[in-house]
């Protein structure tokens, strides 16, 4: 473990947000101490906020909620929000507008989504305890529709493709082991992080990656993407979409958060009896698909029953730049609150669960306590 001094700053990454009920502010109330007291709070916001445009058929189409809403973020600690994924284009140019509108006057920082390609590649920047923190967001699972281009509002990307067929795949593609990330398109991401790395002194890349609602398993693309973004400069890579956790592995020396779950992931648009036609056929087809239930108890957190396991990633990075990985074990209540574990019964089991998704996938990474911290080495 890297022998941390008082100058160390703290960098705290969050699973999926979705504020689908009102009052978000409760759903914070277990984290919010422990993610006031980090240096950087960084999170995924899932779906756009918004009460203007026009609901978009691409892919399933995420309820969007009021932009009102996001200054809970804030008020919980987060300072900056990555946008790249399969939903922030659901409302089209208005929803993207609106969502970085409300962010931006909340005092949260964005990146990953814009009005045009350029806007949505370009990272978010801040500075913390004299380290020049850099932040890029990137969706990796489409639809290629939400995909912003030279002149048109969307997300930023990175495309994958099949090995069978070499078609781009999407949110919905149910063979996703024999896939990989378009050779122009990696190459991009790994110019945009070289970029970035001679600008700042610690990159954090974002990827909406993986495959939903399965335990474990990563797609054939993921480790690749993964992998060539630390060897491209950055320091840490985190995985958002799947709605479950994934393993941890540490590549060079740096983290690899293969997938961080959900955090406040607080929606009733997944349940069987949604009233709208297109998000309760998903419901159903997801229930098939995947093979599970959700807990009748988690009304609003309608999602696997592993999901109730949740970590918030705990970098710690030292002035001369390197990276101490960790995570903080968090158990998803049944109000959807997320709890720090701390190491007691329930941090415990996070912890299990966290080794053995990351031994099935492949990794040897290995996981110890340190006080309340599990240590990634």
């Amino acid at each position: 473990m890297t022998s941390l001094s008082a100058d160390s700053c703290s960098i705290a990454l969050l699973g999926d947000l979705i504020l689908g009920e009102p009052e978000p502010d409760f759903f914070f109330d277990r984290a919010r101490d422990l993610l006031s007291a980090k240096d950087l709070v960084i999170g995924h916001l899932e779906v756009p906020h918004t009460h203007h445009g026009r609901e978009l058929a691409f892919d399933v189409p995420a309820e969007p909620h009021a932009p009102e809403r996001l200054s809970a973020l804030a008020r919980a600690g987060v300072h900056v929000a990555t946008l790249a994924g399969n939903h922030i284009y659901d409302f089209g140019r208005e929803g993207i507008i609106d969502t970085l509108e409300a962010l931006a006057g909340a005092g949260v920082v964005s990146c990953g989504a814009g009005l045009d390609l350029q806007s949505a590649n370009a990272p978010a920047k801040v500075e913390r305890r004299q380290q020049r923190i850099g932040i890029l967001s990137y969706n990796c699972v489409g639809p290629r529709d939400a995909f912003a281009q030279a002149d048109r509002a969307g997300c930023a990307f990175v495309r994958i493709v099949s090995t069978v067929t070499g078609e781009e795949v999407g949110p919905q593609t149910q063979e996703l082991q024999a896939t990989i990330p378009a050779s122009d398109s990696l190459d991009d991401l790994s110019r945009a992080i070289e970029g970035l790395a001679r600008e700042v002194d610690v990159v954090v890349v974002a990827l909406h990656k993986g495959i939903v609602h399965t335990p474990a398993l990563l797609a054939g693309y993921e480790r690749p993407i993964a992998r060539a973004a630390i060897e491209a400069g950055a320091h840490i890579v985190v995985g958002h979409h799947a709605h479950i956790l994934r393993g941890i592995e540490l590549w060079r020396g740096r983290p690899i958060f293969h997938g961080l779950g959900n955090f406040v992931t607080v929606t009733r648009a997944l349940n069987l009896d949604n009233p709208h036609p297109a998000r309760a056929r998903w419901a159903e087809e997801r229930r098939k698909r995947f093979g599970f239930t959700p807990d009748p108890l988690y009304v609003n957190y309608p999602f696997h029953p592993e999901a109730k396991h949740a970590i918030i990633a705990d970098c710690r990075v030292t002035a001369r730049g390197e990276i101490d990985a960790g995570y903080l074990p968090c158990w998803i209540l049944p109000s959807g609150q997320p709890e720090p574990c701390g190491r007691d019964e329930r941090g415990q089991a996070v912890f299990d669960y966290v080794a053995d998704i990351s031994r099935r996938a492949g990794f040897t990474t290995e996981f110890a306590w340190h006080g309340d911290r599990v240590l990634v080495r």
